[in-house]
């Protein structure tokens, strides 16, 4: 797969793992078995592990679990990784009966980048400084200790050692926050004093300019028919997107990015003619917001929320991450209630003399697609009512005897109000 890129990081993902250590024989009451990512692979050569992983279990873990690596841009000159300058002993199994000696290390990183796991010692001796990456701290997001996941209790180890997850912070609107899938762990019981950190992407979309709206060429009502279109793109990683179709490793081989599009058209909300001498109001009632309820679909059938942050409580991805779609992207900006809330919107506007009006809202659909082109879950409809297009016939209304052909003006928006039921959302002047 082509890695993820957030400014001079890359970041790839590896489902080979080469055995550690067991604690089989320790007599600790939990059990725990620790694994270092490969990147033997030639797609993989240039990239390092952030840490070992350790899971709580003796099964195998090759092809079953996903974890990152990472690489820099420039191969050369970059910044972006450094490896550490030294090591720090945090435990080893002296004591503990366990079959084969180990012992846990903690990665002591250059001013200016973070270690972000921490790293298996043959025997009690120091790990190779190669063994292991420090990003630069603008890369990443600070985060939290997350869940046990191995501690020493009844080992009879002389030292305390325990092991914890990573658990992210909730992600800013456009980015989107990875946990690498390494351990961080300290030498008591406690996870208090503990440093973690993320990876860090940006899921800022390809946007488009917005089409424009239809012109208005005669006076009569215009047709309820396709007009200009644009496509706007926002591109997801395979590991944000539950894809009930595939497993997590044959999403990564088969589906590493996901595609949502979105697609934007003008709708007509209203049409006026006015044939009286003087100007005269016109009233249409349209509907703002979500339509169709696909939005919730495609949350419970995929996680991926349209105006929030996502995952929402328990979750089944391979790894751990925070996501929030930009809210230019969602039509969130301005919206006070969300996706989940359509409403009516009223719009009241003064037609000029002989003249005609058609208004228009901004229609979008999205649809999630994978790589192949195939949809997951259904499509969503939005109706944007932030604003409301007004398009304006000719200057001159045609009488029958004489028949003209419309010319095209610019065209000229009459003073608008719009009234609504919810007062912080659908009270709209352009």
């Amino acid at each position: 797969m082509k890695p993820l890129q957030f400014n001079d990081l890359l970041i790839s993902f590896t489902s080979e793992f080469l055995p550690l250590w067991n604690d089989k024989g320790s007599g600790a009451r939990k059990a725990v078995s620790l694994w270092r990512p490969s990147a033997t692979s030639d797609a993989l050569s240039s990239f390092f592990s952030l840490g070992d992983v350790a899971v709580g279990h003796y099964r195998n873990i090759n092809q079953s679990k996903v974890v990152a690596l990472v690489s820099d841009v420039n191969k050369t000159d970059g910044t972006a990784l450094r490896p550490p300058v030294d090591y720090q002993r945090v435990w080893h199994d002296e004591g503990t009966g366990a079959r084969n000696n180990a012992s846990i290390w903690r990665p002591l990183p250059p001013e200016g980048y973070v270690a972000m796991g921490l790293v298996f010692g043959v025997d009690y001796d120091k790990p190779s400084r190669h063994a292991v990456r420090c990003i630069r701290e603008d890369l990443v997001m600070p985060a939290q200790v997350g869940d046990l996941i191995w501690n020493d209790k009844g080992s009879g180890s002389t030292n305390d050692l325990s092991l914890w997850s990573t658990a992210l912070p909730d992600a800013c609107a456009g980015e989107l926050y990875l946990a690498p899938g390494t351990f961080i762990g300290t030498d008591s019981y406690a996870k208090t004093g503990l440093a973690a950190y993320s990876l860090r992407l940006a899921l800022t979309a390809q946007l488009s300019d917005l089409p424009p709206p239809p012109a208005l060429l005669g006076y009569e009502s215009p047709q309820q028919e396709e007009t200009a279109s644009a496509l706007h793109v926002c591109e997801l990683p395979w590991f944000c997107v539950k894809d009930l179709e595939l497993t997590a490793t044959e999403q990564l081989g088969t589906s590493p990015v996901y595609r949502l599009e979105r697609t934007d058209r003008h709708v007509l909300a209203g049409f006026g003619h006015n044939t009286e001498a003087t100007s005269q109001p016109f009233m249409w009632t349209a509907t703002k917001g979500e339509l169709g309820g696909n939005v919730k679909a495609l949350a419970a059938n995929t996680s991926v929320e349209l105006g929030k942050e996502w995952p929402a409580g328990e979750h089944v991805f391979e790894l751990n991450f925070s996501a929030h779609l930009g809210r230019e992207f969602t039509h969130t900006l301005r919206s006070a209630k969300g996706w989940s809330h359509s409403a009516p919107l009223e719009i009241i506007t003064y037609v000029p003399p002989k003249k005609a009006v058609a208004a228009y809202l901004l229609h979008s659909e999205y649809r999630l697609l994978r790589e192949d082109g195939s949809q997951v879950s259904g499509t969503v409809v939005y109706n944007n009512g932030d604003h409301v297009y007004l398009s304006e016939s000719s200057n001159v209304e045609p009488t029958p005897e004489a028949v003209t052909p419309p010319v095209e003006v610019p065209q000229a928006e009459p003073e608008l109000e719009v009234t609504g039921h919810d007062l912080v959302d659908n009270t709209l002047i352009p």
